[in-house]
């Protein structure tokens, strides 16, 4: 009997001693299993938190670029505004004055129509283009000229077109007074309404003030020539000419 008892004791110790062997490998295998799922776990702790960080970052930054988008549109709008507002004015304005252009072409037009309904020149005058000239029939010095067209409420005559200067040429059947002259500086011809001389119609080698010889003095008036009606020459003032008035 006590052999039997030490046969299922050693079988027991055995059996017991399987046992534990086989649970060794288990219980390591269960803890790398353990620390693995824990490192997994905390891996996807940080990459949850790493994406929540992104999600609120690109939040903050979403917010920040559509309040800037917004900020720099309402400020293009008002800009656009203004442009639109003073195209606007300069465009009521331009109607504006293109309107009273208007209204005053009209108004001279009806003035010019109306002169040349109304105007006409003393006995002896001629007309020509709304304009009343006289040949005076009595000749004298350059100022006596002027004096006599003062008195009958004209001035010596002004030319400042082709066709006004082919008008006199006609009528002036001997050397005429005109109202040119150079007095207040040599050289510098003026009619007498201050305007300086543009259209010109000197004679060759004219005007000269006399070509130096005393004999004729200074020459500081303008006639239109005897000898060839179609040209200016300088001449005496004091010389006795007939004169053009004009009014």
């Amino acid at each position: 009997m006590e052999e039997i008892y030490e046969n299922v004791k050693y079988d027991n110790c055995a059996d017991l001693r399987a046992s534990q062997n086989q649970r060794g490998p288990r219980s390591s295998e269960r803890r790398f299993h353990g620390s693995v799922v824990l490192c997994l776990g905390l891996l996807t702790v940080l990459l949850l938190v790493g994406l929540i960080g992104l999600s609120v970052h690109y939040h903050v930054s979403a917010q920040r670029s559509a309040a800037e988008l917004s900020s720099i549109k309402a400020n293009l709008t008002e800009r656009l505004q203004a442009s639109d507002n003073k195209s606007s004015s300069l465009t009521e304005e331009r109607d504006l004055l293109n309107a009273r252009i208007t209204e005053m072409t009209e108004e001279l037009e009806r003035l010019q129509s109306l002169s040349k309904q109304v105007k006409t020149c003393p006995e002896g005058w001629k007309m020509f283009n709304y304009i009343c000239y006289l040949l005076s029939t009595e000749s004298g010095t350059w100022d006596k000229a002027r004096e006599d067209c003062r008195n009958r409420g004209a001035d010596l005559v002004v030319i400042d077109s082709e066709e006004e200067e082919m008008f006199l040429f006609g009528l002036a059947k001997k050397q005429t007074w005109i109202g040119l002259t150079d007095r207040e500086e040599e050289g510098t011809w003026k009619w007498i309404d201050g305007t300086p001389l543009t259209l010109k119609y000197w004679a060759p080698n004219q005007p000269d003030n006399g070509g130096g010889d005393s004999k004729w003095g200074e020459e500081d008036c303008a006639q239109i020539r005897d000898d060839d009606n179609t040209h200016w020459n300088d001449l005496s003032c004091e010389a006795p000419l007939q004169w053009f008035c004009e009014k």
